[in-house]
């Protein structure tokens, strides 16, 4: 449509150049809807600080998530079963006997269903989701622990806290004990397992310069993965020496303390029965206690002295004081060299002595009658700790088989 104007063919009145305006944004300048560069410099600074707070906002967010992910050693204060889980102040004596602990080694099928509270270390963790495996150990004995997250028992911030307590940390870690479909392997209780809700870490273990469980390998299983194709880590003799207090908490080394340990009760249990007395001699002496062994010599305020090579000659001063039957468990110290770099200069020895009323036979009765008590004892005593050992160093069970030679005998034999 076109108006009058056009139509009667006058050209349009042009508007003055002064009031020629130019509009970048499509819009003209003032009242007609457009910006000064005040207002433009605004909307800019206006933009850049809402930038800045949202990347303020951001870092905010990645530092706590980097605060959560170092350690998380507290339960979230917003989770309902934050009282279940995180870790224990420092024991300070503070409370006593206000829990009951069940050892990891009596837990047995039959009680299923119980709830059982127990402090052990963590041995081994695996997390997957809103699921976590740890195998919790004490000693020589070890049982499975799983956390399933149901929002009811345990929460997804529990199974995060568990799935980040460190390898050797000392835990109070409780829940009810059932009973798995099929055994779980590589634990002793391999019969139960315990389905946790309840976690407290007691003391939180640093980074180890190794693995426990990669200490407690044996030739076998090494053996075997590289039949595999697989290569397992493995610690050498100079690191476990050199961290000797974390590699004897291998199961082999704690069976093995516990049989040495057994060894000696046994010991001491057949000579008491028969009437033998325990004695204690001294081990810091003025001279040589036995001829033919060399002795660690020292200065005692003055005065040379030694380390006792055996207790031969106070035993030999109990029998002439009628003493009859005496016996001792003690240290023996020899400074005699041998012919490999390892010299046997300190060992605990097992000494006995007796009176003989006819016949020296009565002194190899005894030492039958002991050796018997010994190996059997061990065999129905031990057999648990003897089993763990053979797991890493592969034995045979001793057989004590009495034999006696006469001294012709034992000369045809040498001949």
């Amino acid at each position: 449509m076109v108006s009058s104007e056009q139509t009667s063919g006058a050209p349009a009145e042009a508007p003055p150049i002064g009031d020629l305006s130019i509009d970048k944004g499509g819009e003209g300048e003032g009242e007609g809807g457009g910006r000064t560069e005040a207002e433009r410099e605004a909307k800019k600074a206006a933009k850049a600080a809402a930038k800045a707070a949202k990347e303020a906002e951001k870092a905010a967010k990645a530092a706590m998530r980097g605060v959560k992910a170092a350690t998380m050693t507290a339960a979230d204060p917003d989770d309902p079963l934050k009282d279940s889980y995180g870790d224990e102040e420092m024991v300070q004596s503070k409370t006593h006997a206000t829990k009951t602990f069940v050892r990891v080694e009596d837990l047995q099928p039959g009680m299923k269903g119980q709830q059982v509270l127990m402090r052990a270390r963590i041995h081994t963790i695996r997390s997957k989701g809103k699921s976590a495996f740890l195998v919790v150990r004490q000693r020589t004995a070890t049982v499975q622990a799983v956390l399933f997250a149901d929002d009811t028992t345990v929460s997804k911030s529990m199974v995060k806290y568990a799935s980040q307590i460190t390898r050797e940390s000392i835990v109070d870690i409780g829940g009810e004990l059932v009973v798995p479909e099929a055994p779980v392997e590589g634990c002793s209780q391999a019969d139960v397992e315990l389905k946790v809700n309840y976690l407290k870490v007691v003391s939180r273990a640093a980074v180890l310069p190794f693995e426990v469980t990669d200490a407690a390998r044996g030739e076998a299983e090494i053996k075997a993965a590289e039949a595999r194709g697989e290569k397992l880590a493995t610690v050498s003799q100079d690191v476990k020496l050199d961290n000797r207090f974390l590699e004897l908490r291998t199961p082999a080394n704690q069976a093995i303390f516990k049989v040495q340990s057994g060894v000696c009760q046994l010991f001491k249990e057949c000579l008491l029965g028969l009437r033998f007395q325990e004695i204690h001699s001294p081990k810091l002496i003025g001279g040589a206690s036995e001829g033919g062994a060399s002795v660690f010599r020292l200065d005692y305020k003055g005065q040379p002295a030694c380390l006792a090579q055996s207790p031969q000659l106070y035993k030999q001063m109990a029998i002439c004081a009628d003493f009859e039957r005496v016996f001792e468990i003690g240290p023996v110290f020899r400074a005699e060299d041998s012919y490999t770099h390892r010299h046997l200069c300190e060992f605990v020895g097992l000494d006995m002595e007796m009176q003989i009323n006819e016949h020296y036979f009565e002194c190899l009765d005894v030492i039958e009658a002991l050796f018997k008590s010994i190996f059997d004892g061990l065999a129905t005593r031990y057999g648990t700790e003897l089993d763990v050992i053979r797991k890493q160093f592969p034995f045979e069970n001793p057989v004590f088989k009495p034999l006696r030679l006469t001294f012709a005998e034992g000369i045809q034999m040498l001949q």
